[in-house]
């Protein structure tokens, strides 16, 4: 009875959450064409500007509320929270404050939903808290659903969203590389599809371990997907970058992703994938 009452209550945060992401009265200037869109009319086109097509960030309850159906989100282990391992000065107020603003205990939602009735474990970092950074939080709990799918054979689908690995922790954030590839590499030697979707931002750590290691790799438009940024690039080697460097239509040109995915198609695309796995 207890586990029971543990899992509807965990719902039934997840949907109190969800209604409090975005203010229905808020209005939103748009940074591609500087227009002005309710929030509401955000999100009803997905979060995309409808006057330029500019994308906004997304918090991990509405991207699992656009590709998930309904009432069918499970959050996974979502009490573990990060201590601090270097005594690192305000890295806890810091941490406090990002828990307020975004109502997640860390950079990462985990859990288990259905889309178009298919049942997936699904990972979606959160570029608001510490800017998506990983540490040994979104580490653990990018393995614990990986080791969850592979148990209940589920495919796995995660969205990256990050600056990289998390300065506050040091080697144990950098440790979470390592942690991670392993975690998704033992999923599919298991036999397992692992989807991964690059969004903007997808750079540093994450872009060099877990993000890319994808058996199918889409990104949206327009996202930055790197490990160093076009600026640190061109300072370091003294040239100008061709136009669209790093972002995901000039890496679908060069053959490092295999599709860039509008967000209003993408819920069909990642269930049309699954069921094409599920027949092999």
């Amino acid at each position: 009875m207890n586990d029971i009452f543990l899992l509807k209550r965990r719902k039934l945060d997840s949907l109190l959450r969800l209604r409090k992401n975005t203010a229905p009265d808020e209005i939103f200037e748009c940074p591609g064409c500087h227009g002005k869109i309710s929030s509401d009319k955000l999100k009803k086109k997905y979060f995309v500007c409808p006057d330029c097509n500019y994308y906004f960030s997304m918090s991990p309850m509405d991207r699992i509320a656009m590709i998930g159906d309904a009432d069918s989100f499970r959050e996974i282990s979502p009490d573990l929270r990060t201590r601090n391992p270097l005594d690192f000065p305000g890295y806890m107020k810091k941490l406090e404050a990002n828990r307020k603003k975004t109502g997640q205990e860390d950079a990462i939602v985990t859990g288990v939903l259905k889309i178009n009735g298919k049942k997936a474990a699904v990972g979606v970092l959160d570029s608001r808290f510490l800017m998506g950074s990983m540490g040994t939080v979104v580490g653990e709990k990018i393995a614990l659903l990986a080791e969850y799918a592979a148990k209940r054979k589920l495919p796995l689908i995660l969205f990256s969203a990050s600056g990289g690995a998390r300065m506050q922790e040091g080697l144990f954030s950098l440790m979470q590389m390592a942690k991670t590839c392993a975690a998704v590499e033992k999923f599919k030697e298991s036999g397992g599809l692992y989807i991964s979707c690059l969004t903007n931002p997808t750079t540093g750590g994450v872009s060099a371990s877990f993000a890319n290691l994808g058996d199918i790799i889409m990104a949206e438009p327009g996202a930055l997907i790197c490990f160093a940024g076009p600026r640190v690039i061109e300072q370091t080697i003294g040239q100008t970058l061709p136009e669209g460097f790093q972002r995901s239509e000039f890496l679908l040109e060069h053959g490092m992703i295999d599709m860039v995915c509008e967000r209003s198609e993408m819920k069909n695309v990642i269930s049309r994938l699954i069921k094409m796995h599920q027949r092999v």
